[in-house]
């Protein structure tokens, strides 16, 4: 077994490019132990788990890394002796400071900030995983933001979606950040992606749970739209950068997904789709679970059916009812959505802001606040939610309604 030393002077630089206020040696020790670990586990590691649990993550890399190895002191937190066998062979071939330092090198150069259960802004909401927690996270964006009181709502679904489950993920992802909701999800194709961008396109947070390093876009298509969540809500995984996403590290990357939301949607999701193990590991911690229904006659809907039916997840059919699930009080008169629908005249603070826009002159956020009375910050969480709509465009910071959208008189 090759020895590796836990160097004080080595770790303080180390911990310094990835958490400048990491603290003293000691603290430095400890942070630099929990890097080492997160190089050597695979997500979910529950023997890992209660090493560190049991003795901190310095005592628990000494304990792996001695000339001698008592494997039976590992027993007074809960592991035998073959399990810590098992470890061993799972985690001393991975044990390279190089890999380290290569980790710690390209979280500095992406921007990554490590984030453990000892900072302030860890959420806490991840610990009801027990042994299976994630030992530290990986953060790019606003770290704040993923330990933020509002709440949390995943909302998950196929990668192959179809326009009405883009559509519904859009509307409900859209209205619940303007409420002030976080939402939550995988930057996926499909379902995932129309839920990040319509939250991102209110001026809401948004919060993308990754299966590899957040050093790495993935999918590569979602390149520019990960970038924009790291500038309005943040980017996490719990392996280092430079890791690859695997089917292993998505299946876990799930359990965090529903672990740190308050509630989970299902929007669309196939019989066998991977939607579903998230919504199980919802279920799994207790947490409210929710379902959007679709054509019977869809296949991309027949997952979220098999969840009203035998996980017994909540109807989801609006933003509403998802902030029913989340313990909300809903904010919005019911019958508002079906006056939309109905295309009846709208009463509430969109109108407003529709009525203060022309159908040819482009205007600034700042004129049409001048012109409804409110708020440029409301002002553009109302533009965004149009924008989805398509009653509004947009043109370099300035805008108009659709002619072809719209209903009733013109704005003067």
């Amino acid at each position: 077994m090759s020895r590796f030393t836990l160097d004080s002077s080595r770790a303080l630089e180390l911990v310094a490019q990835v958490s400048p206020d990491g603290g003293g040696t000691r603290s430095a020790l400890s942070r630099y132990a929990t890097i080492v670990w997160s190089c050597l586990v695979e997500p979910g590691d529950s023997i890992a788990g209660a090493l560190v649990t049991g003795w901190g993550s310095e005592q628990a890399l000494r304990s792996i890394t001695a000339d001698t190895v008592d494997a039976r002191a590992a027993e007074a937190v809960g592991v035998t002796t073959s399990e810590f066998r098992r470890g061993l062979a799972r985690w001393l071939p991975r044990l390279d400071e190089s890999r380290v330092a290569a980790a710690v090198a390209a979280a500095r150069t992406s921007g990554a900030r490590l984030l453990t259960p000892d900072d302030a802004e860890w959420p806490h909401r991840l610990d009801d995983l027990g042994l299976h927690a994630p030992l530290c996270l990986w953060v790019r964006g606003t770290v704040a933001a993923v330990a933020a009181r509002e709440p949390f709502v995943a909302l998950v679904g196929a990668r192959a979606a179809s326009s009405y489950g883009e559509h519904i993920a859009g509307e409900i992802a859209a209205e619940l950040a303007v409420r002030g909701v976080s939402v939550v999800s995988g930057a996926a194709y499909g379902i995932d992606g129309a839920a990040h961008r319509a939250a991102l396109g209110v001026g809401g947070t948004t919060i993308a749970l990754l299966a590899g390093g957040v050093d790495r876009a993935y999918p590569a298509g979602h390149t520019r739209l990960l970038e924009q969540i790291a500038a309005q809500g943040a980017i996490v995984s719990e392996v280092p950068c430079g890791s690859s996403p695997t089917r292993w590290r998505f299946l876990q990357r799930n359990r965090l997904i529903a672990a740190l939301a308050d509630a989970t949607v299902v929007v669309e999701a196939g019989w066998r789709s991977g939607s579903l193990n998230t919504a199980g590991h919802a279920a799994a911690l207790g947490r409210p679970l929710g379902a959007v229904p679709g054509p019977v006659t869809s296949a991309a809907s027949a997952g979220c059916h098999r969840l009203l039916r035998e996980f017994d997840a909540r109807c989801i059919t609006s933003a509403d009812d998802t902030a029913e699930l989340l313990g909300l009080v809903t904010r919005v008169d019911p019958s508002a959505g079906d006056a939309r629908r109905d295309g009846r005249t709208r009463t509430d603070d969109r109108t407003r802001v529709t009525d203060a826009l022309s159908f040819r002159a482009w205007r600034e956020v700042d004129d049409i606040a001048r012109r409804c009375g409110m708020a440029p910050d409301d002002i553009v969480a109302h533009l965004g939610l149009l924008a989805l709509e398509g009653s509004v465009c947009t043109e370099a910071g300035r805008w108009r309604r659709v002619a072809a959208a719209a209903a009733g008189p013109e704005a003067s």
